[in-house]
């Protein structure tokens, strides 16, 4: 991971940040283990720990997003066009391989026909900004708000660059939004399913990836004391667990509840960000692989369910086999996570790669 700390970019490597590494991996697991139980219990009501895992660990993704392009890129980019082609190059090579391919693979175990305007707007990423309520494959919703973000993320970096009074303008907008969805826009009468597609607009989620922007630039050389970052991150957690709210998930997501679990996020993100312990190899190595290979678990893993789900099913209508639920749960975990690292390291990276290299564009567009 690279950024311009200052001077020549190229040659200047900057720390990476391997606590968001252990966050964005714990994430992505804790999503899997909520998709997993879900699906094989039932739904949570929103008073329980896993409930609030399966809606906020997403809102976790935005914000770590925001933070890592702003700690990748910020000094990197600027209003050049080979600037801004080489942002949106990598990007392309990071989300869209894996995309394609969980695309075709939930085509594949679902036995679907897609429609053709569907199929398109999925390929092309379109459905984020035009249809984001219109996706192949579970998890797919938020890669589509994703897309949205990276166009304004060098909005974002620009601004804050050049004009910051329009930063601050845009900011309150921003803002505007979150709160208009949360208190206007998403009603707690109503289930959220219900309400999913105002829910997943990308402008009701943008504010997370904001936050995240402006915790790398604000907090980017400010040094805490370990102890008061471990007492944020306590707190934090202790309020996401231990908030009162019940029924339906909606209750988690408007009104004051949206406000509180939103500043639990900005909490516990701050504390990843902040508190650098290092940790034994044999924590950091499991813990740093998981976050690197997040992608793919937070993608491939439903797929994963619905292969261990057929094969389950089988076994007992031809079979007589019952399979226990926790059986199935931890096999279908354990595959998912080593699937998922396979593909990283075979099929992200390879991409990644590409992204990485110059591919000899005509002089006007360097």
């Amino acid at each position: 991971m690279h950024t311009e700390p200052g001077g020549d970019v190229s040659r200047q490597p900057t720390e990476r940040l391997f606590n968001l590494d252990y966050l964005r991996g714990a994430a992505a697991f804790s999503i899997m283990i909520y998709h997993y139980f879900s699906w094989s219990y039932g739904k949570y009501d929103a008073n329980t720990a896993m409930s609030r895992i399966g809606v906020y660990g997403v809102s976790l993704f935005y914000i770590l997003s925001g933070l890592t392009l702003y700690h990748v890129y910020f000094n990197k980019l600027d209003a050049s066009t080979s600037g801004l082609t080489d942002f949106f190059k990598k990007r392309f090579f990071r989300i869209y391989p894996l995309m394609w391919l969980v695309i075709i693979l939930n085509l594949m175990v679902t036995i679907r026909v897609p429609q053709a305007q569907k199929l398109l707007l999925n390929l092309s990423g379109l459905f984020g900004f035009v249809s984001w309520d219109s996706y192949y494959a579970v998890g797919l919703w938020s890669i589509g708000n994703e897309l949205v973000f990276y166009v304004f993320f060098p909005v974002f970096v620009l601004l804050m660059k050049f004009s910051r009074p329009a930063m601050v303008i845009l900011g309150i907008m921003v803002l505007a939004l979150y709160v208009y969805f949360a208190f206007y826009r998403l009603s707690p009468d109503l289930t959220l399913s219900e309400q999913w597609r105002d829910y997943v607009n990308p402008l009701n989620q943008v504010f997370l990836f904001m936050s995240g922007f402006f915790m790398g630039h604000f907090f980017k050389s400010q040094k805490v004391n370990p102890l008061i970052v471990l007492t944020i991150l306590l707190i934090g957690l202790a309020v996401f667990v231990f908030y009162p709210a019940t029924g339906d998930r909606i209750s988690l997501v408007t009104g004051i509840p949206r406000i509180i679990f939103t500043v639990v996020c900005l909490m516990i993100c701050f504390s990843f960000f902040k508190l650098k312990i290092p940790l034994p190899h044999y924590l950091h190595h499991p813990l740093t692989k998981l976050g690197e290979s997040s992608y793919s678990v937070y993608l491939l893993h439903p797929i994963i369910w619905k292969l261990f789900y057929y094969f389950s099913r089988g076994s007992r209508e031809y079979l007589s086999i019952e399979i226990p639920q926790w059986i199935l749960i931890t096999v279908a975990g354990i595959t998912s996570l080593y699937v998922s690292y396979l593909v990283y390291m075979k099929y992200e990276k390879y991409f990644q790669r590409l992204g990485r290299k110059n591919f000899n564009l005509p002089l006007k567009f360097r």
